[in-house]
């Protein structure tokens, strides 16, 4: 299965369903994909990438016990788009996988400041160009990138993505 390696764009509210929306970017493209999170793991991807003396949540316990276990994860991965809902994995050195929600894989992921990828073929089913959301680029003000962002926002829904 091909994966694209993504970055985190944004973390937004959705307006009308006040539901939390991570928008992961193409590191090496022009595509995006929303993905509508549970809100503790919004909060805990909020927070950003953990630091040394930050209280720990509850993902934050995973890497420590996995390391003391002997195991190295190095990922997640969005892997299928199934009847409108993502499927994602933790990732391991060694090749082993451990299917998780999206939202708890990608919570990981940014805590641990580990890689992000996304199948290629979602993408292409489902990605959108990032111009649409942020005609101004990712590099324009925070203010006029929410604002871009807010307008496709208001109108997107997790069905427009099945």
């Amino acid at each position: 299965m091909s994966m694209t390696t993504m970055r985190v764009l944004r973390l937004v509210v959705h307006v009308r369903t006040r539901e939390p929306v991570l928008l992961l970017g193409e590191v090496e493209g022009e595509r995006c994909l929303p993905v509508f999170l549970r809100r503790p793991q919004a909060d805990a991807i909020a927070l950003g990438e953990r630091g040394e003396g930050d209280p720990q949540l509850p993902q934050d316990v995973l890497l420590p016990v996995l390391q003391g276990l002997g195991h190295e994860l190095v990922g997640a991965e969005v892997v299928s788009l199934v009847d409108s809902v993502f499927r994602a994995e933790l990732v391991f050195a060694d090749g082993a996988r451990v299917e998780l929600r999206p939202s708890d894989a990608l919570a990981v992921a940014v805590r641990e400041g580990l890689s992000i990828g996304v199948a290629t073929s979602i993408l292409d089913e489902v990605g959108q160009p990032i111009a649409d959301l942020f005609p101004d680029g990712t590099d324009a003000p925070p203010e006029k990138q929410l604002e871009d962002f807010r307008k496709f926002i208001d109108e997107v829904s997790p069905d427009d993505f099945a």
